[in-house]
């Protein structure tokens, strides 16, 4: 039976077991160049010594404008390229592999001049009324997340993943609620989304997975549920996205509170329907900070691999400790040996 530390395998990526360090902003770049800081690098590699197996790099921008504030980080120049390929490197040193979260922020982009997105409808009443895109402007934008990758994959990711949830650019063309377009891109609302990930696929090597972060569920009203987000990840499955990263919400006022969200593994039943509906590996994330809770998501076969977000922001050994609770091999670093029992 399957279990947190079972190896995973999908296509180059391999794992030495399932347990996944979302992607969580920092909001911690300096100079607003979007260059990574010796804090990234201290909260990835961090992770990295303190076991995870995937390390997923925070939301980076692929335009300075396309950042929801001036401290994120970005992938839209090659002076961007080393402080990535620095904790890359480090966090494969101690074993993890690394994947970097690639998005636009479309109408949440807090600090942009003029936010854009598929429609000019603002986020609420405190946010600015964002630009309608043209279809150039969207070309041009398929084309930033292409070479955003293309930076990616030079700086020595193991696999990407796209950002298509919480209400950012992707996840607005990909809902009725916030594209309202008469063009081809309000026909199709998946049809941006497909194009990003040709876009990004053109750039990958052809073995490496692809990721996308998906909202399984609008917590609005008007909002789409699961028959909706089932059928998009299907046409996004056809695209060639190899495993999905199961969340929900980031629209409206309900979901921007962090409601609902109050009991453990909220998300978890989503994940397991994308999994069945569309046979293909997710990520199930959401309060799953339990070890055994975790665990049993593995084990019954609910999702592929889990993602620990807050657990691993309180406890960076998270991973570590996971194993002393399942009496599992977690391959406590030897410098650490004597504070685990039984070392």
């Amino acid at each position: 039976m399957q279990h947190l530390f079972t190896p995973y395998k999908l296509k180059s990526l391999e794992l030495k077991n399932r347990v996944v360090m979302p992607p969580m902003c920092q909001y911690s770049v300096e100079k607003k160049d979007g260059i990574a800081t010796d804090w990234h690098f201290v909260h990835y590699v961090s992770r990295a010594v303190g076991g995870a197996g995937l390390v997923i790099i925070e939301m980076t921008d692929v335009e300075p404008d396309g950042r929801i504030t001036d401290n994120d980080l970005g992938l839209w120049s090659d002076e961007q390229i080393p402080a990535l390929a620095r904790i890359i490197n480090a966090c494969h040193q101690y074993g993890a592999k690394v994947a970097i979260q690639i998005g636009h922020a479309g109408r949440k982009a807090q600090d942009a001049a003029q936010p854009v997105a598929p429609s000019p409808i603002p986020f609420d009443e405190h946010s600015k009324t964002p630009k309608e895109l043209t279809k150039e402007e969207i070309a041009g934008i398929v084309e930033k997340f292409g070479l955003a990758v293309r930076r990616a994959v030079q700086a020595g990711v193991d696999t990407v993943e796209l950002h298509g949830a919480h209400g950012y650019l992707i996840h607005e063309f990909q809902s009725r609620y916030t594209n309202k377009r008469t063009d081809e891109y309000g026909q199709d609302l998946a049809l941006f989304g497909k194009e990003v990930i040709a876009a990004a696929k053109k750039e990958m090597p052809e073995n490496m997975p692809l990721i996308m972060r998906i909202s399984a569920r609008e917590y609005v009203e008007g909002g789409y549920g699961i028959e909706e987000s089932s059928a998009f990840s299907r046409e996004y499955k056809k695209a060639g996205v190899d495993l999905f990263h199961v969340s929900a919400g980031g629209e409206g006022h309900i979901a921007a509170a962090g409601r609902p969200g109050t009991h453990a593994a909220y998300q978890v039943p989503l994940a397991r329907k994308i999994k069945e509906a569309l046979d293909v590996p997710v990520i199930a994330v959401g309060r799953l900070d339990d070890p055994i809770l975790a665990n049993a998501v593995i084990g019954n076969e609910e999702a592929d691999l889990v993602a620990i977000g807050r657990g691993m922001l309180r406890n960076p050994y998270w991973t570590l400790e996971a194993g002393v609770a399942l009496r599992k091999d977690a391959g406590v670093p030897v410098q650490y040996d004597r504070g685990f029992p039984g070392k």
